[in-house]
């Protein structure tokens, strides 16, 4: 009862034996025995009940609380001792077969009396089953620990490493492999790696018949050596004599000389539709020699991408048949032809693509059109590409950011500026016929970078 609800108290009197009046007080009424105002009889489903003989319907009644139970005494039936013995048994087993020792110690301790039964609530709905969770979880609150649990030490107790070795030790002795602890690491491939067992890579495929005064590398660790002039024009010579012609070779240089030239200017991000109005410049210095009919070439395969080509050549009375069919194919194309330094722009080009040295012709060094043009190209401020430049860097006017080498690279010096390689197409029997164990290092490409090694 809450103690708004009270609204008048009174102090009853305890009746005596033999009075008509009520059971007063609930802790009289608990503990009464027959003849005292109160009768213990059988209730219907055969449990004894205490109770209440009522004498007068207009005193209060009191409620009993729950403090108030577990020191009662409450008079119980013959059945009821029956059935608690019963129970008593049955849990005696249960605890021995199934482990419940802690629940049966405390229900059934040595202190309690044997024939003891706990007290059950009187007159309270379900109270069997309260009486049931009064057993199971009637400990006493003082055994429960009052400290937490330590986490962290009871697990710096487990030696991981020791088990792990223990483990270990028996899979070797018994020739087993655990499923959690692998003996070995699986082994990790990248997206370029291949899976299957190879033979060993050999990193020198490329062996020529002299001493290479200088070595260079590929991307993938390739050692490609230099050769000399001389075994270089050996080796266009036998192959011009199985079917690789001059024209054929001019075309080749002129198709990788301007893929590479394209992606120096900026490759897809530079040459698209949408950026018609950034179309690059370039300016194309040519001698009159077979480097200078590369270059023309390599100029006709550009202005064919919509690149503005001014190709530079000066006037002479005679020139070479590789340089007058190259200037046909040439003219038929948008580019711009002239043959005076000043006709060139003023304005920084986007690059300038060197043909102007020659390996024999050193007279035209001389020429005053090439001293001009020489000091057009260093005042342009534009990145310089040459293509088949010379050996010496004395006879290097112009210096080069990037070199182009046609099928082995020849001993260039610092001034030829970043070195790549291009296939031309010379056949692997034609290097070995020349003295050359020749292995391919381009893979899937034309033109291919090379390191100083």
């Amino acid at each position: 009862f809450r103690a708004g609800d009270i609204t008048e108290l009174k102090i009853l009197e305890i009746p005596g034996p033999g009075d008509s009046r009520q059971c007063g007080d609930s802790q009289h009424m608990d503990t009464a025995t027959p003849g005292v105002g109160c009768q213990v009889g059988p209730s219907q489903n055969g449990t004894g009940k205490v109770l209440k003989k009522p004498m007068s319907s207009s005193a209060p009644q009191n409620i009993p609380r729950r403090t108030d139970m577990k020191s009662q005494d409450i008079v119980i039936s013959p059945q009821q001792q029956c059935s608690k013995s019963y129970m008593d048994r049955h849990m005696e087993t249960l605890s021995q077969s199934k482990g419940f020792r802690r629940r049966h110690n405390s229900w059934s301790s040595s202190s309690r009396h044997p024939n003891q039964v706990t007290p059950k609530k009187s007159g309270l709905k379900n109270g069997q089953m309260k009486s049931k969770d009064d057993e199971c979880f009637g400990d006493d609150i003082d055994e429960i620990p009052d400290t937490d649990f330590d986490f962290e030490g009871n697990l710096a107790l487990f030696d991981k490493a020791a088990v792990f070795e223990e483990i270990e030790t028996y899979e070797r002795r018994s020739g087993t492999r655990s499923r959690g602890t692998p003996n070995e690491k699986p082994a990790r491939y990248r997206h370029d790696e291949n899976i299957l067992e190879s033979e060993p890579i050999v990193y020198r495929r490329i062996v020529v018949p002299q001493n290479p005064h200088k070595e260079f590398c590929t991307d993938s660790g390739l050692v490609v050596p230099s050769v000399s002039y001389e075994l270089h024009k050996k080796l266009l010579a036998v192959a011009e004599k199985h079917g690789l012609t001059l024209e054929r070779r001019l075309e080749m240089t002129g198709v990788c000389a301007s893929q590479m030239a394209l992606s120096l200017l900026g490759g897809p991000n530079r040459l698209n539709p949408k950026n018609v109005h950034q179309r690059p410049t370039v300016a194309l210095l040519c001698g009159p020699h077979v480097k200078g009919a590369q270059g023309i070439s390599c100029g006709r395969h550009l202005s064919n991408h919509d690149v503005h080509v001014i190709l530079f050549l000066p006037n002479f009375v005679k020139m070479l048949e590789s340089i007058t069919n190259e200037l046909n194919l040439f003219s038929k194309t948008q580019g711009q032809q002239v043959s005076s330094v000043k006709d060139l722009p003023d304005t920084p080009v986007d690059l300038v693509i060197n043909c102007l040295d020659c390996h024999e012709n050193a007279f035209l060094r001389d020429q005053p059109w090439y001293k001009a043009v020489v000091d057009w190209a260093n005042q342009n401020r534009a990145p310089v590409l040459s293509i088949d430049p010379p050996i010496s860097e004395m006879e290097l006017g112009i210096d080069a950011k990037w070199s182009l080498a046609l099928g082995l690279p020849l001993p260039l010096g610092e001034r030829a500026g970043r070195v790549y390689l291009c296939d031309i197409g010379i056949p692997q029997k034609v290097f070995q016929e020349v003295g050359i164990n020749y292995h391919s290092p381009f893979g899937c490409k034309f033109v291919i970078p090379l390191h100083s090694t």
